[in-house]
């Protein structure tokens, strides 16, 4: 590939892939490298992303360096906990990261606040003042962007909106507590409820498959999807009414099934009475897919600090 400018390396870490590449100013992405995130200890895994980040910067200059992460994290040491890698606790990911590209700022934030961004700039979200990012998969998470700015948080922790208690004494959730929305919208937790009432799969028990049940027409089925578009509803009611929210982007696996989920969370929203302004957000399915995660990344190095971040130290060899 020839020589580009102006390029941001992009990463965005998970529990079954770890991410990376070179996206332009316009969220445009030239290049990328992943591999899947091992079991063991931290080293292990940091050592599998270290060979995508070098294979992947290998003659190219970069901008800065934008991380999306599992949560939890601390910003403000640049250290990540991901509950899904056990081997990250308290690992410092943006040392790690700023030794090995140096000179340019590495910035860090929750790969649902990742996604929120790219789809402001890029995506559902454009025009929004407050926007709220929800990622519906194997758990639920949400970002906020206020005026173009990710709002982190003090720790970069801000937008859990997996964790609104729905249901006090309702499921248990992965966090230890009951009724979160996560341990009701999420694809594990709705397949999980069809089985319970008697749903079975042509095949594997997974969200896919209940789409597509709930799609022939099977009452199971769309009753789960029902539920969790409810939960999910739920959420931005809350959401709406703390922060004003304006505009609301879903994505994750289980918004795929937008035909199921959406109509249950405009229908919700539109059913209850309340104020107009909560009753009336806009919400939309997310645009940009699996690359929203890394093309947020991406934004995080262009933006201003994000509120709640410190500025990153320069790196060593750094002129700024």
């Amino acid at each position: 590939m020839a020589l580009m400018v102006d390029l941001a390396l992009a990463v965005d870490v998970g529990g079954t892939k770890l991410a990376a590449a070179l996206v332009t100013p316009d969220g445009t992405v030239v290049d990328r490298r992943s591999a899947a995130t091992p079991p063991g200890d931290g080293e292990v895994v940091w050592r599998a992303l270290e060979a995508v980040l070098l294979e992947l910067t290998a003659g190219h200059a970069v901008v800065g360096v934008g991380i999306a992460s599992a949560a939890p994290m601390d910003v403000r040491t640049g250290t990540v906990s991901p509950v899904n890698i056990p081997g990250w606790r308290g690992f410092p990911l943006v040392d790690r990261v700023s030794a090995l590209v140096p000179g340019v700022p590495v910035r860090l934030a929750g790969d649902a606040v990742c996604m929120a961004l790219a789809e402001y700039h890029h995506g559902a979200g454009r025009g929004s003042h407050a926007l709220l990012g929800m990622v519906v998969s194997t758990g639920v998470g949400g970002g906020f962007v206020f005026d173009g700015r990710a709002h982190l948080g003090a720790a970069g922790n801000a937008g859990h909106v997996g964790h609104f208690v729905l249901e006090p004494g309702g499921p248990l959730c992965a966090c230890g507590a009951r009724g979160c929305s996560e341990a009701i919208a999420s694809g594990p937790s709705i397949v999980r409820w069809a089985s319970d009432r008697g749903w079975l799969a042509a095949g594997v028990a997974d969200g896919r498959s209940l789409a597509a049940s709930a799609r022939a027409g099977d009452p199971i089925a769309r009753a789960a999807f029902h539920r969790s578009g409810t939960a999910v509803a739920q959420v931005i009611t809350v959401a709406a009414a703390l922060c004003e929210v304006d505009r609301v982007v879903v994505g994750g696996g289980v918004a795929q099934a937008w035909d199921l989920l959406g109509p249950a969370i405009t229908g919700a929203l539109a059913g209850w009475p309340g104020l107009d302004f909560i009753r009336h957000v806009d919400v939309h399915p997310a645009l940009l897919g699996v690359d929203a995660g890394l093309v947020g990344a991406a934004a995080l190095v262009r933006e201003r600090a994000p509120e709640g971040a410190a500025e990153p130290a320069p790196a060593a060899g750094s002129t700024r």
